[in-house]
């Protein structure tokens, strides 16, 4: 019978259901080489990601959320980098579609979950539905169009049904052998700001700008509250969340990657033994 893996103290940034994330900071408290540091953790994060692609005996999912120019796309670009292409792919969500809505809130993101021997990235989440709808519980009427439904009679209930459906969700998939590893880029206020700013700045980057960003910010401690909940909520040994203080986008890449890196080692995954005679086939390329 398989031993599910779980997941303890791999990262300074694990989630506790005891942790006080208002406390917890967005900058890194050093000065150390962090892109040197990411690249000797990209080069081993291909390293164990090939044994993954080999061994087929595992699955990997890499959750990441985020409040806007946190930088959810870079650090999946670079983390990823050496990864081969063939093993990982990512699953971008925006905002639902007709189809998705006539589903339950899971349904558009368990369809694209990796086969054994794949690495798949979640851009955004099933935790939309507990975070950014839980801001905004107006977005719920797409949801359940028509009269009031007796669910959202109360509200509490009704988010810690949630909860209750996304860890069940996530306990079958260790169950079956996928490694959930789950991001949230710790950005402050201040440095969105200037993210934004720089948008606007660069001739370059005002592509990336989007005037609904700005109408999200005066719900800025709504939001952090709803992370917190959620996180606090949801991560388990299993499926562990990782608060990464994201106010430097390199020391946050080198955290993830390194974060990844340590779970998979603990895995143990192995090269798969050859199901050939491996000498007959040495002599036979030396003979050809």
């Amino acid at each position: 019978m398989m031993t599910m893996t779980q997941f303890n103290n791999i990262s300074q940034w694990q989630v506790q259901a005891d942790s006080q994330l208002a406390n917890w900071p967005t900058a890194p408290d050093s000065s150390e080489d962090f892109v040197k540091n990411l690249k000797s953790a990209r080069n081993l994060l291909a390293e164990e990601t090939a044994k993954l692609q080999a061994s087929r005996s595992h699955s990997l999912l890499v959750i990441m959320q985020a409040t806007d120019a946190a930088g959810k796309d870079s650090a999946i670009r670079e983390v990823f980098a050496k990864v081969n292409v063939n093993a990982v792919r990512a699953e971008a969500f925006k905002r639902p579609t007709k189809l998705e809505l006539r589903h339950d809130f899971i349904w558009r993101c368990a369809r694209v979950l990796p086969a054994r021997g794949e690495v798949v990235v979640f851009n955004r989440s099933h935790y939309e539905e507990v975070t950014t709808v839980r801001v905004h519980p107006e977005y719920l009427g797409a949801q359940y169009p028509g009269e009031k439904p007796a669910e959202l009679e109360d509200m509490e209930a009704f988010w810690a049904h949630r909860f209750a459906a996304i860890n069940g969700f996530e306990q079958h998939l260790a169950n079956s052998r996928t490694i959930v590893l789950k991001f949230w880029l710790n950005l402050s206020k201040d440095e969105q700001k200037r993210r934004f700013q720089r948008r606007l700045d660069k001739p370059e980057k005002n592509w990336k700008f989007n005037a609904a960003d700005l109408s999200q910010r005066p719900y800025w401690d709504a939001y952090q509250q709803a992370y917190h909940t959620a996180l606090k909520a949801t991560s388990a040994a299993h499926a562990p969340w990782f608060a990464i203080p994201a106010d430097n986008k390199d020391y946050a890449r080198w955290q993830i990657a390194e974060t990844v890196c340590r779970a998979l080692q603990q895995v143990e995954l192995n090269w798969p033994q050859p199901d050939f005679d491996l000498n007959e086939a040495k002599t036979l390329l030396q003979q050809s």
